[in-house]
């Protein structure tokens, strides 16, 4: 999705998060925008489970590094990773160098695989969590913005019975926000309206897999 700029001199409004010139990119081109992709789907899903007990800022000036060490998070190779590719993963200084998220990335790339084997794709399985439409809220003040909700619990509770890890309530939300199951993007933000009409996933796509 094209992100349309406003025409005069005026700086855009941005939700307040969005500061450093990192922050901002990834704020105005990806943040909220609805992803159907499996791939970048299970990208998102290790960035905010590595995100854990750190700081966004810090996985994006990662991020690049964590395309090369997990071969551009393609799902069949790292769910092939053995003992030694996870202890080599542990000396690259390029990533989070903790053994538990390691090694939690490695099983998750397993247990989507068996997801897009049971559904036909891990966004048909997620996108179900939100009725197949993005969630468009209306926050005006940041403090606002929930940490989890009924949807991020009901996904957490189903991730975790599918083996996936470090996919708590909280991260969990976090992943629908990043992939547009969810517009948390301030009212006044100039991303809100952009995306308040995106679309979520297609009716023809709907009818292919099972349902949960």
């Amino acid at each position: 999705m094209k992100t349309a700029r406003p025409t005069d001199a005026r700086p855009p409004v941005r939700c307040a998060w969005a500061r450093t010139p990192l922050g901002i990119r990834y704020h105005d081109e990806e943040w909220g925008v609805p992803v159907h992709d499996d791939r970048t789907l299970f990208e998102f899903l290790v960035l905010e489970g590595a995100q854990a007990g750190l700081s966004w800022e810090t996985i994006l000036n990662k991020r690049e590094n964590y395309r090369a060490a997990f071969d551009g998070f393609d799902v069949q190779r790292v769910a092939k990773y053995d003992r030694r590719k996870m202890a080599q993963l542990l000396k690259n200084p390029g990533i989070v160098r903790n053994r538990l998220k390691i090694t939690s990335a490695v099983q998750n790339a397993r247990a989507l695989i068996a997801v897009q084997k049971e559904f036909g794709g891990f966004d048909r399985y997620v996108w179900q969590f939100v009725k197949w439409e993005p969630r468009v809220n209306s926050w005006k003040a940041r403090e606002r913005l929930p940490a989890r909700t009924g949807q991020s619990d009901a996904l957490s509770k189903d991730l975790k019975k599918r083996g996936f890890s470090f996919v708590g309530s909280t991260i969990c939300y976090a992943f629908m926000q990043a992939v547009g199951m969810v517009n948390d993007h301030m009212v006044e933000c100039f991303r809100y309206r952009e995306l308040a009409g995106a679309k979520g996933f297609s009716p023809s796509k709907r009818r292919k897999g099972r349902s949960i």
